[in-house]
């Protein structure tokens, strides 16, 4: 029996950025012999076992046949002849490819840690084409690579295109899509995620939603970049510099979805797009199995981000009114989410990158003053019954009111 480091263990350790998990190879044994030395057997499709001591992840050897569409319809062979280099045949990436023997030798036979030195991601073989969930893995890769210098070489994305034309990433469930999209919120740059899955027609199969707004003007006015689909990334790129908040990421990327729906006639204007964006945002959420923390503040933001924006021109019972409806006095953490946000949305503009977001400071502030109107001061005042949260309420008005005032001066 041989034991190897296999996968992103590896990977990482060339790279010199931290491993979070091991993952190992056994050649030469089989479940009976693992259980025997007492393994404990996880796999359902195929043979993983948890070490007795450590509870990492010890897999045999296998091969895989396809034998039905989606990314499941496999045969795996695992057998004592099966070989390192077989097993690393069947993986997606060059750079996934590489073992590492208890000597510390690398068993390197698709040139991994070549791709590895040249910033490659590369598929090992065209058997690529066979897992549709891959072309979702190459992205969240490049996401997680990019700032690093990582680019996807170009037969892997024409092997992607082939993918996503074959109708193959229909068979994805939606808990995989989920579960892609959510890495990528993790990585340094999530924008590439969504930028590789553009580049490879992948987004219109598999986030419909997020596709449509590629090619759809805004006015350059407001967006000098025009597109919406390019304002969307910019944006992405923005909210990831701004927080590791995967919850607030995501709302940032899907916040201008109602400009997808927008009519062709009334172009580059999307004056409703925040009132036709929310059942789009609820909809693509349902969809994909997003976590409702998740969805919760995606459909707060492209609801209120507008209003956000011109926060100065509203009166102030119209922004006490927005903070009654997003539950802020119960939930203030959910404000600096919110301006996090709409932060990301104004830098994310040609030639914005570096402006500050100026109405954040006035936003958090009304809020802040608005807080501080207690509602047993008004009990003590002698209101009873719903006259307390009203006489809160116009209390809560009138020191926004003040607050704007001096503000202004």
């Amino acid at each position: 029996m041989q034991v190897y480091l296999v996968g992103g263990a590896v990977r990482d350790q060339l790279l010199n950025i931290p491993v979070h998990d091991n993952d190992w190879v056994v050649v030469g044994s089989t479940p009976e012999d693992m259980l025997n030395a007492g393994y404990q057997s996880v796999g359902k499709d195929f043979p993983v076992f948890l070490h007795p001591k450590t509870k990492e992840e010890y897999a045999l050897a296998r091969t895989e046949k396809k034998t039905s569409v989606g990314y499941t319809g496999f045969d795996c062979y695992f057998a004592k002849d099966v070989t390192i280099e077989d097993d690393l045949m069947r993986r997606d990436l060059t750079i996934n490819a590489i073992a590492q023997d208890p000597q510390g030798n690398l068993i390197d036979p698709y040139h991994g840690a070549d791709d590895i030195k040249n910033r490659k991601l590369r598929h090992v073989s065209t058997a690529f084409t066979e897992d549709p969930l891959r072309v979702l893995r190459v992205a969240r890769f490049a996401a997680k690579l990019h700032h690093l210098g990582f680019t996807v070489a170009d037969e892997t994305l024409n092997l992607m295109r082939h993918i996503a034309q074959s109708g193959e990433l229909n068979h994805l469930t939606p808990e995989r899509v989920w579960q892609e999209w959510h890495k990528s919120l993790t990585t340094p740059t999530p924008h590439k995620f969504l930028e590789i899955l553009q580049n490879c027609g992948a987004l219109e199969v598999v986030l419909p939603e997020l596709a449509v707004l590629f090619g759809v003007p805004q006015p350059e006015k407001w967006h000098p970049e025009i597109d919406t689909g390019i304002h969307t990334l910019m944006v992405a790129e923005q909210a990831a510099q701004l927080t590791p908040s995967p919850i607030v990421r995501f709302a940032a990327q899907v916040h201008d979805l109602g400009k997808g729906v927008t009519p062709k006639e009334e172009w580059p204007s999307h004056k409703l797009h925040c009132h036709t964006g929310v059942k789009i945002v609820k909809a693509l959420c349902e969809r994909v199995r997003v976590p409702n923390e998740f969805r919760d503040l995606a459909v707060d933001v492209c609801e209120q981000h507008t209003n956000i924006h011109n926060a100065l021109q509203l009166k102030p019972a119209t922004l006490v009114k927005i903070f009654n409806k997003l539950k802020l006095w119960r939930q203030p953490q959910r404000l600096e989410q919110l301006l996090l946000c709409c932060a990301a949305d104004h830098k994310g503009r040609l030639g914005f990158e570096q402006l500050d977001y100026a109405v954040a400071e006035y936003v958090t502030e009304a809020f802040n003053v608005a807080a501080q109107i207690n509602a047993q001061d008004v009990i003590k005042d002698g209101f009873n019954g719903k006259e307390i949260s009203e006489e809160q309420n116009r209390r809560r008005v009138r020191a926004v009111a003040q607050f704007k005032q001096e503000y202004l001066e």
